[in-house]
């Protein structure tokens, strides 16, 4: 593995690079979730797609991480999007497919849409930020929510997470499940992101991951959700959007965050294969 950088918008962003052993079959971008940071799902997934054959690049997005901007902790969704077109751009290989979990499947989709380099694109427990700020993980959220939180301004930043495991428990399976992963020694790392910008809401709110899904084809798209994951509505929502060809692939018995670790080598080959046939 080697650490990277490269220009994004003006901003250094920091990555890690895993090579293949011998020639590689393609080259991958592999994009963290929202308040993830590269040595996370991120680079566990980049590291396995070496161990099959793709030269993979895990990196923290701009404001996050070790990458450069201020104020730290901004979620900007444009930003999002242009790091991950910056990341083809740095790894200036012919056949480079995107590989996005949780928001950065979102943000994947919306660059595959509006850049022709990206050759396949792939999500792992697909999330658009947009919608769930809006409805809410599992789509049944008023959305005056959002509208709250719109009204309370621009300035400082607000906790991501619940000071406790009972804290979470109280906000259901799905917020529990993200304290762990974050919060605990699951899967927590020093870097993740634990609080989000106020000013991160107004761009959060404008951004629709799903507008350019219909320009993707006909490159190839393949989602995959866990079977039990409340998220899973914007993957299906994303599959019914997008042309063709496409592919779904339910994992069962597997949550949204589950696809974060847990089941992490049987995703991996199924994305594997995906990435064999088309790049």
């Amino acid at each position: 593995m080697d650490n990277v950088t490269f220009p994004s918008n003006g901003l250094e962003i920091a990555g890690h690079l895993y090579r293949p052993e011998g020639a590689p079959r393609g080259a991958v971008v592999v994009g963290h979730p929202g308040t993830g940071v590269k040595e996370q799902t991120a680079g566990e997934y980049a590291r396995r797609l070496a161990g099959q054959g793709f030269l993979a690049l895990a990196f923290d997005a701009a404001y996050q991480g070790e990458s450069a901007g201020l104020p730290r902790g901004l979620e900007d969704p444009a930003q999002r999007v242009e790091d991950i077109r910056a990341a083809v751009t740095f790894l200036g290989e012919e056949r480079v497919g995107v590989l996005g979990i949780c928001a950065s499947g979102g943000y994947g989709l919306a660059a595959a849409g509006t850049d022709p380099r990206i050759r396949a694109i792939a999500t792992v427990s697909l999330a658009d930020i947009a919608r769930q700020f809006r409805f809410g993980a599992d789509g049944t959220q008023d959305p005056a929510v959002l509208r709250g939180l719109l009204a309370q301004g621009q300035e400082g930043s607000f906790s991501l997470f619940p000071e406790d495991g009972e804290q979470a428990r109280a906000g259901g399976p799905h917020a529990f499940e993200g304290w762990e992963y974050y919060r605990t020694p699951r899967g927590e790392h020093p870097r993740s992101a634990k609080t989000l910008t106020w000013n991160s809401i107004g761009r959060i709110a404008a951004f629709d991951a799903f507008r350019a899904v219909g320009l993707i084809a006909p490159r190839p798209l393949l989602l995959v959700a866990g079977r039990e994951a409340v998220t899973s509505w914007m993957s299906v929502e994303a599959f019914q959007n997008a042309g063709g060809p496409k592919e779904f692939h339910w994992v069962d018995g597997a949550t949204h965050v589950d696809l974060y670790d847990r089941y992490v080598p049987q995703v991996v080959e199924r994305v594997a294969e995906f990435f064999t046939k088309n790049l």
